[in-house]
């Protein structure tokens, strides 16, 4: 027994330092933290400092993307089977495709 205690103290050592050893697998960035991390570097670029660069970051992070709407879609679908001539269910397929397609 005397024998048993040192030795399973030695091995909960071991683990425990192997688990603090084990590195830590970075998480992919969110988009707000590619966000920052773009606002940041353009602040940087512009060599901004101070309130100009509060003002800018601000401005910067809170730019929101511009969403397309289904109307918007709608027009630029047809547009395009336009363009190309399409009718019947050629043109049918094509604006089923067109307007299923998410935006990038």
């Amino acid at each position: 027994m005397k024998k048993l205690l040192p030795a399973l103290a030695s091995v909960g050592f071991v683990l425990s330092f192997a688990t603090i050893a084990t590195p830590v697998v970075a998480k992919e960035a969110t988009p707000q933290q590619q966000k920052m991390a773009t606002c940041n570097a353009d602040a940087g670029s512009k060599e901004l400092k101070g309130d100009e660069r509060k003002a800018f970051m601000k401005s910067c992070l809170s730019n929101k993307p511009a969403k397309t709407t289904q109307q918007d879609k709608m027009k630029t679908c047809n547009a395009d089977a336009g363009t190309k001539n399409l009718k019947g269910d050629e043109r049918k397929a094509f604006m089923k495709d067109c307007l299923s397609n998410k935006p990038a």
